[in-house]
């Protein structure tokens, strides 16, 4: 069936072939003889010529197909691989895309949050420092009371002191019955 493909360029071959043997027969002047023996080297060559092309017709076309559909499978797989990889290519873009805005964002977000962490530490010390102030004021004024308080104990001791060390100077046993006959009669006009 494909060779009948063949079949006009072959008979083309042939003719061309006899042409040329009858050409050199005629023009060359030989004998018959080698005319003939060239005649049969030509169809003979025709013959070879026509049994490769019919056996590399039959054999050749199907080892070409195979050939071009692995072609065509590994041409297709790349095309494949080629579209996977761009949109790989697209995705890793994007992402590197929002990955500088987000980067943008962390950073954004960490210079506000160091800003509010700042803020809040002043104001966490400021606290503290009013405090501690609050606290040593409290202390002072505790420490002021218990000194006063001390110091009232101190005069009063000393007062006391003072007095008896006056009273004693200044007792004498005439003042001492007196102040008991004062007492007693001061006792006496009191009604029980």
């Amino acid at each position: 069936m494909q060779l009948k493909k063949y079949v006009p360029a072959l008979l083309t071959a042939a003719l061309l072939l006899m042409a040329s043997t009858a050409r050199a027969a005629e023009g060359s002047g030989q004998d018959s003889g080698d005319a003939t023996s060239e005649i049969f080297k030509w169809i003979h060559f025709v013959i070879l010529l026509g049994l490769g092309i019919w056996v590399f017709g039959k054999l050749l076309p199907p080892v070409f197909r195979k050939k071009a559909d692995l072609i065509s499978e590994a041409i297709s797989k790349a095309t494949a691989a080629k579209a996977e990889a761009d949109r790989q290519l697209k995705e890793a873009a994007v992402k590197l895309t929002s990955l500088e805005q987000e980067v943008a964002a962390f950073r954004a977000m960490a210079h506000k949050e160091a800003v509010a962490e700042v803020e809040r530490l002043r104001n966490a010390t400021k606290i503290d420092a009013e405090k501690i102030a609050a606290a040593g004021k409290a202390e002072i004024e505790a420490a002021e009371r218990a000194a006063r308080v001390e110091l009232k104990e101190l005069a009063a001791k000393l007062s006391v002191d003072k007095a008896e060390s006056l009273v004693a100077q200044q007792m004498t046993p005439g003042v001492q019955d007196a102040l008991i006959d004062n007492f007693v009669q001061s006792l006496q006009g009191r009604p029980n």
